[in-house]
């Protein structure tokens, strides 16, 4: 954030020439209809749908006398699948009659290509169809229907796959006992070993079946404070399900703290960054002078040794550089007068020359210690994560978001919950990466496959997605990052008001990854997400008016005032605004912070 600097993303493509040709070997096998109950006329048999979002309704229906209606809530989107049996190296047609806004059909796991299909508003029934051939060893396939995270019900009849059918699925084996992660006074994460075969799991709470996930893991949430409570898993497939596993028992923590330290912080926070360790041409401030309408103070910056050895170190800046800087002890002091005041202060690591890489289990361990020794010397609330350009990085290995293999990534996200485990439920833990490493993940994430764009887009989802049940706040660098492509397809161009609502629209209602509907970022709360923007025309690319900046919130908060852009909700518990920073707001007679106090009365 020091400095700006454009990020610019290049794509390149390699177009093979002279002569080569893929040999796809297809089966011939007799075709069949092989989805189970597409037309639920057996009810849901054969099917699962999330969070007990579908039902059978006998209308609207398209055949028969019955049909599937399913409804998105919350952070849901209503996806109902199936598992289906088939043989590998052959063409598969898939299809359906849907109803509703925003209705998907896709299949996922077919070892060549995943395919969707959607459509955006169908009032009446309309056929959704794909094709797809699976690959030389794939022997099931997930057949899905799905809606939107945010829009009402959508009904879908009739789904079919047409192909040759494989061999009998066997039933999986049970899991083992899951195992418990983060825990707050209203959820428990929990995660368990992946068993073969299987393509889903069910998570029972107290023997009640709570919800059903792809993955190898799940947090349950809505428990009530102070609880003991019981959580079994079991393993589904086609074939139906195992048997429950061994019991681990949790007990929830005690009310007050809220998730990721979200309670710590006011209903409307100001985030600001301090420039503590350095100077330039907005001049130093004092922390006895930060104005008091900043919530958060992020110290900027502690800033590693090396960018591999993860020792992280901080010191104020030089007198030579920053006249009037004050002593380590009057600096000390007026942090806990600030803390007396109800401020948070925290540490940010990193920032646009502090590069951090964990390479290594032991440089995630140094990491760890050295920021754990910052935070106690100047007794801080907690820890901002600044990592910008080369600092997170994938490879060929992260196609998947949900599990990183990635050593930056997986070292990174270990340590964050390490630092969050010792200093517990009021930790305030806030991330602010640029556009580029999150939201442009809805076009790419990785490389290859997804167009040899820069491995680093997106990059910063694992460790969200990992880490948002510890997250206090995400406040996203809405500039210095060119243009970015919204839910609509659409690009928007950062310093109006039309970017920053499309955004933090991706933010809170979700987004499919790289553009994978099987591949779904689920939306974080809006008490977890805060804007980030320059504080003014001096702190970086796309400096945004204040009347903008309003008019962005009117339409997040309120739903009026959106323009062009419409977006899949309303949030009046958007956590607020960030900014860079303290010092560029003091230089420019405090516009950013003074319209921050006006917008939501002080």
């Amino acid at each position: 954030m020091e400095r700006p600097r454009l990020l610019a993303v290049l794509v390149t493509a390699a177009l093979a020439a002279g002569g080569l040709a893929a040999t796809v070997q297809v089966s011939q096998a007799a075709d069949s209809d092989l989805a189970h109950n597409g037309g639920f006329e057996s009810g849901l048999d054969g099917w699962s749908c999330t969070a007990g979002s579908g039902a059978v309704v006998s209308a609207p229906v398209h055949g028969g006398s019955s049909a599937l209606e399913a409804t998105p809530a919350g952070s849901d989107y209503a996806q109902c699948a199936q598992t289906v049996t088939v043989k590998p190296g052959s063409a598969y047609t898939l299809s359906a009659w849907v109803q509703g806004s925003y209705v998907y059909l896709g299949a996922a796991g077919t070892g060549t290509t995943d395919v969707s299909t959607w459509t955006q508003s169908a009032g009446s029934w309309q056929q959704l169809r794909t094709s797809f051939t699976t690959g030389p060893a794939t022997t099931s396939v997930r057949i899905y229907t799905h809606g939107w995270y945010g829009t009402g019900a959508y009904e879908a009849d009739d789904v079919s796959l047409v192909g040759p059918g494989g061999d009998p699925v066997q039933l999986p084996a049970t899991p083992g006992r899951p195992a418990t992660g983060a825990i707050t006074s209203g959820s428990v994460a929990l995660s368990w070993a992946a068993v073969p075969g299987a393509t889903g799991y069910t998570v029972y709470r107290d023997g009640a079946k709570d919800l059903s996930v792809n993955g190898t893991s799940a947090t349950i949430t809505g428990l009530a404070a102070s609880t003991a409570y019981s959580f079994q898993v079991t393993a589904t497939n086609s074939a139906g399900e195992s048997a429950k596993s061994a019991a681990v028992t949790a007990s929830t923590a005690a009310s007050g703290g809220g998730g990721g330290g979200a309670g710590v912080l006011p209903a409307h926070a100001l985030v600001g960054y301090l420039h503590s360790s350095f100077a330039n041409g907005s001049g130093y401030t004092r922390m006895a002078d930060v104005p008091d309408s900043w919530d958060v103070i992020d110290l900027a910056f502690g800033e590693p040794t090396s960018a591999t050895s993860g020792d992280v170190r901080f010191s104020l800046c030089p007198a030579a550089e920053c006249p009037g800087v004050e002593s380590v002890a009057d600096f000390k002091a007026a942090i806990k007068a600030k803390q007396a005041a109800g401020k948070k202060v925290l540490i940010s690591i990193g920032g646009q020359n502090g590069q951090v890489q964990l390479t290594t289990t032991a440089a995630r361990d140094t990491f760890v210690s050295s920021v754990s020794k910052i935070i106690d010397d100047y007794g801080l609330d907690g820890l901002d994560i600044d990592f910008e350009g080369h600092s997170l990085s994938l490879d060929t290995g992260d196609k998947d978001f949900r599990n990183p293999t990635t050593p930056v990534v997986v070292n990174l996200i270990s340590a964050l919950k390490t630092l969050k485990a010792k200093y517990g439920a009021g930790f305030v833990l806030t991330m602010a990466p640029e556009t580029f490493f999150v939201q442009l993940g809805y076009q790419y994430y990785g490389s290859g496959p997804f167009g040899g764009q820069d491995p680093r887009a997106g990059a910063y989802l694992p460790v969200i997605n990992a880490l948002r049940d510890d997250l206090t706040l995400l406040h996203v660098q809405d500039y210095n990052s060119g243009s970015i492509m919204g839910l609509d397809n659409q690009y928007h161009s950062m310093g109006g008001a039309d970017f920053h609502i499309a955004m933090t629209d991706m933010l809170l209602t979700g987004f499919p990854v790289a553009g994978d509907q099987s591949r779904m970022f689920a939306p974080l709360r809006p008490d977890q997400v805060a804007i980030g923007l320059p504080a003014s025309t001096n702190a970086g690319n796309g400096y945004t008016s204040t009347a903008d900046v309003n008019t962005a919130l009117n339409c997040l908060t309120r739903k009026t005032d959106c323009g062009s852009y419409t977006t899949h909700g309303s949030w009046p518990d958007l956590r607020g605004l960030m900014a860079w920073s303290i010092n560029w707001d003091l230089f420019s007679n405090q516009e950013f912070s003074r319209n921050f106090d006006a917008y939501f009365g002080g």
